[in-house]
């Protein structure tokens, strides 16, 4: 059994991020990573631009100006100013090469064809330059650069509408049990419904993923092989959830040995999640997670979802994580580290109730969890602690 720490270096350190890069539409670029840089085509701002609405000046030695023309965002034809002489104007027009200043409107008294100036302006005031942002031939964008929404706004005021990113991996999640039923079929004795595919299809979802599929295989070792054996052919990750323990008709563990599927750890020396396989094979790598669902979304995120994201290039992804004040007590039993369901909130972090491997009640309303190492048993109110922020805002 391995330590946390032990167990992300390893993920870290045996996947590499994909060599397959396609080309894709911006608007469906979210979460992807550039597989090389974006050049700008065009200056941006393309032409001088107001910063805001007000009056466009040709600055002379006075505070009165003639105000000689209008200027919408969008008008193509500017006028020609001369000193003395200003021209209504909007945030976002093209400024005229003969104007150098905008003066705000709050700071002027416009009446008729006469402005008045309240207050100095200087020159260049409140004027945007041309390529102020980036200039035509320059970088916008460098690739390994993670494409988010400001991401892609950025890139479509350049006029670019399809960009080279790294492939994201295709995803198999299997899940195995007996007991497992779909919803909306009624229940006897002895059976639940199946969640973890669901919720970790839509974990992955939520994080961009989208070539994900979905398995299921009952409680048998000769089906468990050969479903693993077929994925292995079709998929670069591979999710099993339960199965992975030693009891009796747990087959998981046994089918990947059957398949020659290297191990680079079993058990990891937390809670939840104990159970946690990670293994690889020629082609892809194979998480095994614990069947609890509370535990299986816990090692998702702190070690399924960084696998991914190295694969498909962002290399230095890792959640956030911050220091807290705790606004509860908590004694921890054992002394394996502990992943903790929190809700985090202006500084301050409440554990909360139900922390058993098999609760997501809570889990559903957690956007945090509080991480306690090996060496720490007991929080108390107002201790400081470490809080891993998830991805789900």
């Amino acid at each position: 059994m391995i330590s946390v720490e032990e167990a992300i270096s390893i993920v870290k350190n045996s996947i590499v991020k994909t060599s397959e890069t396609e080309v894709i539409s911006l608007g469906s670029a979210l979460g992807y990573v550039l597989s090389e840089d974006v050049v700008s085509p065009i200056d941006m701002p393309p032409f001088r631009q107001s910063a805001m609405d007000g009056y466009a000046l040709n600055l002379g030695d006075t505070n009165n100006y003639e105000i000689i023309a209008e200027i919408k965002a969008g008008d193509t034809s500017l006028p020609q100013l001369n000193k003395g002489q200003a021209a209504r104007i909007f945030t976002g027009a093209a400024v005229p090469h003969s104007a150098n200043a905008i003066a705000i409107q709050e700071h002027v008294t416009a009446e008729n064809t006469m402005l008045t100036l309240e207050k100095e302006v200087a020159i260049g005031a409140n004027i945007r330059g041309q390529g102020e942002q980036v200039k035509k031939g320059q970088v916008a964008l460098a690739a390994g650069s993670v494409i988010n929404p400001a991401a892609i706004g950025f890139l479509a005021s350049l006029g670019i509408s399809k960009i080279a990113v790294h492939t994201k991996p295709s995803v198999a999640i299997v899940t195995t049990g007996n007991e497992l039923i779909p919803a909306g079929t009624p229940l006897k004795h002895g059976e639940i419904y199946e969640s973890n595919a669901l919720m970790l299809e839509s974990a992955m979802r939520r994080c961009n993923y989208t070539n994900v599929s979905t398995f299921k295989v009952k409680d048998n070792f000769e089906n468990t092989v050969s479903l693993i054996r077929d994925l292995n052919k079709k998929f670069d990750f591979i999710i099993i959830t339960g199965g992975i323990s030693v009891g009796d008709y747990d087959f998981v563990g046994k089918a990947l040995e059957e398949l020659e599927v290297t191990p680079l750890f079993y058990k990891v020396k937390q809670k939840p999640g104990k159970p946690l396989y990670f293994g690889k094979t020629q082609k892809n790598f194979i998480f095994a997670l614990p069947g609890n669902p509370a535990a299986s979304l816990s090692c998702f995120y702190n070690y399924v979802l960084p696998g991914l994201e190295i694969a498909s290039g962002n290399t230095d992804f890792s959640l956030p994580r911050i220091r807290a004040r705790s606004t509860s007590n908590y004694q921890k039993k054992g002394d394996r580290a502990q992943f903790l369901k929190a809700r985090y909130q202006q500084d301050e972090v409440t554990i909360l109730d139900g922390q058993s491997s098999s609760m997501l009640h809570t889990f559903a309303i957690a956007n945090a969890l509080v991480y306690l190492p090996e060496d720490t048993f007991e929080i108390k109110i107002k201790d400081e602690v470490e809080v891993i922020m998830l991805p789900i805002n």
